[in-house]
Parts: C-alpha cells; structure tokens; sequence
C-alpha cells in the first residue's frame, strides 16, 4: 500500500492531505487529495479556471521554469485535476499520476512519452479494437513498429522481443473476451529484455486489481468507465512512478495539452468514493447473470473470469481479490447458414435479436455504468478491425457483451431471456 507523503510547509511544494501514514484505500479513496481551501469545504472544490494569478513576476517566472511546485495554468497544473491525480496514484499504490482527456488520450500520451521512431511496442492482440487502431495505424507512420500476440501465451510474448522492443502493453481482463494476462510472467518478460510493461486495468479498476503489485510499470485508465461509475464523462489518467510521470509524460502533456478538464476531474473524483462498494456490487450481479447464461439452452459459450469454465479462473482470482469483474459477453447458438459468409451474417442477425428485444438493458458501448450496458462488438467498439482482426482477437459476430450495472439480476435475466427466447 502506498503511503501518502508526510505534508510539508516547504512553500515551494503544493501541500499534502494530513492522512495516517497507514491509512487504508477505501479511507484514501474519500479523502486523498489536496487541504481543503480557507472556506473549510469538506466536498472538495471545483477550480474552473484557466489560468492562475502569481503574486509577483519573479514568482511566476520561477513557477513556470518549474523551480517552484504551483498553479499556473490548467493545460497542466489544476488543484482539481491534481485532487483526482493524487487519489487514482493512492489507490493505484503508484506515487504518481498524470491525468488525460480519455483513456485514448492516456495511451497517446504513453507512446509519446515513452517511445521514438524505431521503437518496437509488443500488445495483445486482444486489446480494445481503438488501442489496435491507434498502435497499428496511427504511430506506424511515425516509425514505431507494433506486434500483436496472444494475450494469454507467455511464450509468444518472449518470442516477439525484438532488440528495440521498448513497450509491453496488455488489458487484464481483454474487452469484451475478458481474456486475463499473467502481469508478473509479463513484467519479468519486459524487464529482462530493459521494456516497460502497461497495463489497462480499465475492467478491474484498483478495487479489484492492482497491477503495480504484480510488478507492472504503467498502469492506463479510461476514467469514463469504473472511476466515473455513472457514465457522465469522458477522462484517462496514467499511473507509474512519480520521477517518469514527471519526465517522460508531463513535457508532452506542457506541448500537446491531451488535458482533463477541471469539471471531469471533479466527477471522477467523486465517482472513486464509491469504487469499491460499486465494484463489489456490481461484480456479484455479473456472477449472478454469469452463471444463469451458461444454462441457457441458446446461449453456446459464456466469457467471465468468475466462472470457473474461464480459462483463466484461478489466475483471475488471484490477481483480482476474487472477483471477475462486472464485465461478461456471451455467444448466442449459430443458425443453419450452410456457408461461413451466411454463417456469420446470421450469427449477427441473432445477436441483434437479443439485443434489440432488451427493455432494461442500455444499447450503447460504453461500459462502467450503473446502468447495465449491452453491445455487439463486432460492429461497434470492434467495428473498425478488419475481420481478420477480428478474428483473430475472437470476436465473432454472434458475440454479446454486457456490463452489469446495479440493476436488479432477475430483471436483467427477464430482460435478456426476452431475447434468447426468440432464439
């Protein structure tokens, strides 16, 4: 467990929250962030502002050469923004943070500051289908060569190190396959070979998993999802140790400005008060829904790490406090198509069938809400992959997933039996 910093009256450095140096997460989780202003506030306050007012010219001249730890402008230094910063490193057990616009933004600025044309990233090619876009597409034509393996197979990791291999990047639990990686077997494939490891632990959140423990380097969030909780906004964060926070990401972070808005950083900030109990909550309903799909006669394979049909059940269990997460997809029973063409055409007809009859079910591809979500990933978050792709990550066109929200189990069985019934 990190252990906040001892507060300090150095008027050169921005001040702490006076904690118990032993002081729990969830205790971190409602109070770390900055000292409460001289109003007394006890729900942190909102800065809504751009820039911030110095007291003389020397000052700011020193603050903005960074001689001096202040608020000088909000593209890369807000109280705010630093309140949630500070909170996400607490529970991540990281020392520092840096927070984005989106949790794309986040993996952005990850390359940007880490790599340098040349460089060679190996990922999982299980990962959420925009990381692929942006890996693949995007930061090739800049030089920086990508591989894409097998998210569970150690061996294929290892054999895809190259001499210039700088940058491992897994998700633990996969979108939507929930395929689990093994962080400590990656962790010692990265640094044997002077690579970082990154993991997304957007599915999990610190409230269940915490991969700086098992030896990871980086940790990405999209705070749209779990840290939020509600579906409100859009953000990311980056967390690592506070020395490469400051000199690999902040610069980039000073030129680019991928920044989160005060407003957002705020709703996060309040959103991780209530992680843990939410996450809990919402984890057991999934197990609930989980295991209720996997009888279903029209339902042909069920994908959750709390099930112990999921390949990797134990390692999940192990590295996730015991919980699988609020996140499952499922595979509805394929028609009589006698082609793979038709095959897949009706796959996805059926698929759409079931979504298309929920009523209390959200269709929409965001995940992490109160409200439980449901999509067809082939055609929305993996719409843009190629089918061989697609493929290749097993994203078939008959797959569903869904993330459980806090609505109640037996609703959301009726909701999707609604569905498979037409099955």
């Amino acid at each position: 467990m990190m252990k906040p910093d001892t507060p300090t009256n150095d008027p050169k450095k921005i001040p702490r929250v006076r904690l118990p140096a032993d002081a729990r997460p969830d205790t971190l989780a409602v109070r770390e962030g900055l000292p409460r202003t001289a109003w007394g506030e006890n729900s942190e306050a909102l800065f809504l502002t751009s820039s911030f007012v110095q007291p003389d010219a020397a000052t700011a001249a020193a603050r903005f050469a960074n001689e001096e730890e202040a608020f000088t402008y909000s593209r890369f230094s807000n109280p705010t923004v630093m309140m949630m910063e500070r909170r996400l490193a607490a529970l991540e057990g990281t020392s520092g943070c840096i927070a984005t616009s989106s949790g794309m933004a986040a993996i952005l600025l990850l390359v940007m500051g880490l790599l340098k044309a040349g460089d060679h990233i190996v990922c999982s090619q299980s990962v959420f289908g925009s990381t692929i876009r942006l890996l693949q597409g995007e930061f090739s034509k800049f030089g920086v060569q990508s591989s894409f393996v097998s998210q569970t197979d150690v061996a294929e990791w290892q054999a895809a190190i190259r001499p210039n291999t700088r940058l491992l990047f897994a998700e633990s639990p996969t979108n939507p396959l929930t395929e689990v990686c093994d962080i400590r077997a990656l962790t010692a494939v990265a640094h044997a070979h002077g690579a970082w490891l990154a993991v997304d632990n957007c599915f999990c959140s610190p409230a269940l998993q915490r991969p700086v423990d098992y030896g990871a380097d980086f940790i990405i969030h999209s705070g749209t999802k779990y840290l939020d909780g509600q579906g409100r906004v859009i953000a990311g964060a980056i967390c690592g140790a506070a020395e490469l926070v400051e000199q690999k990401f902040v610069p980039v972070m000073r030129s680019c400005g991928m920044s989160l808005s005060p407003f957002n950083a705020w709703v996060v900030l309040k959103g991780m008060e209530t992680l843990s109990i939410r996450m809990r909550e919402q984890s057991a309903r999934a197990l609930q829904l989980a295991a209720w799909l996997e009888a279903q006669p029209a339902v042909a394979r069920v994908y959750y790490p709390g099930l112990a049909s999921h390949p990797q059940h134990a390692l999940a269990m192990a590295q996730q406090g015991g919980m699988g997460g609020a996140v499952l997809s499922f595979v509805v029973r394929g028609g009589a198509a006698a082609n793979p063409v038709g095959a897949a055409s009706d796959a996805r007809a059926r698929a759409f069938a079931v979504i298309d009859h929920t009523q209390v079910c959200s269709i929409t591809a965001n995940l992490g809400d109160t409200k439980t979500t449901i999509t067809h990933p082939a055609s929305t978050s993996h719409g843009r992959l190629t089918e061989d792709q697609r493929h290749a990550a097993g994203i078939t066109q008959g797959l569903i997933r869904v993330a459980v929200g806090l609505d109640d189990v037996e609703d959301l069985k009726a909701d999707l039996q609604r569905g498979l019934a037409t099955l």
